[in-house]
């Protein structure tokens, strides 16, 4: 009875050394998750899809910006031949320059205009950018009488503008002492009519033609006060 409790353990023992003496199953490998290792090709094959796919975005976002910068361009020439238009519509033509005449008595420089017309023509000569003064005589010949006479009735109306208020400045006088005659000098109408200052007064300044002209007239007998 006292041998087998003593052998128990030992055979236990025994059968416990037994089992660890034999080696372990291999372990086993699931072959539905199997991949296959990434090659140069793969990796250059990844690379190419990946450009791809970014070029893509930007001809795409190229395509858009050129869409739009059409409509930009376009919102903006619209808007300015509207302006253009609104501009066209509202500006008035040009208008016509004013001519006035002043009349004086044989051998007279003194000024003589009636309130209506004095009030109207400093108005107009107030606010012109160029008033031109044009003295004249009834005289036939060029002789330093005539000359001073033609030279006294244009500078007589310039002063007249001058203490109007016109800014003398602005005011250009000249005078021919014979011809440039408005009426037959044969006549005591006609004589009457031929002695005169014109005053014209300008809408706007004159361009570099109309100033040649004018200098080429002076040169044939228009001289300058």
């Amino acid at each position: 009875m006292h041998a087998t409790v003593l052998l128990t353990p030992f055979m236990l023992t025994l059968a416990l050394l037994a089992s660890c003496s034999s080696p372990p199953k291999p372990p086993t490998v699931d072959e539905s998750r199997r991949r296959p290792v990434n090659t140069a090709m793969a990796v250059d094959l990844q690379v190419c899809k990946s450009d791809l796919q970014n070029t893509r975005m930007l001809a795409t976002e190229s395509s858009r910006l050129a869409q739009a910068s059409a409509a930009t361009l376009a919102s903006v020439a619209a808007h300015q031949q509207a302006l253009a238009n609104l501009h066209g519509r509202d500006r008035m033509p040009p208008q016509a320059n004013s001519v006035y005449t002043v009349q004086f008595e044989y051998g007279s420089s003194r000024v003589d205009l009636d309130l209506d017309s004095a009030t109207v023509l400093i108005d107009e000569a107030k606010t012109a950018p160029l008033v031109l003064l044009r003295g004249r005589t009834d005289g036939n010949t060029d002789t330093p009488v005539e000359a001073r006479i033609a030279r006294q009735r244009a500078e007589a109306v310039k002063a007249y503008l001058v203490t109007a208020g016109v800014d003398p400045s602005r005011i250009r006088s000249t005078y021919q002492p014979a011809g440039d005659h408005v009426a037959a000098n044969g006549s005591a109408a006609g004589r009457t009519l031929n002695r005169r200052v014109e005053i014209e007064v300008y809408r706007a300044l004159p361009v570099a033609k109309e100033l040649l002209r004018r200098d080429r007239t002076s040169a044939d007998g228009e001289h300058h006060g």
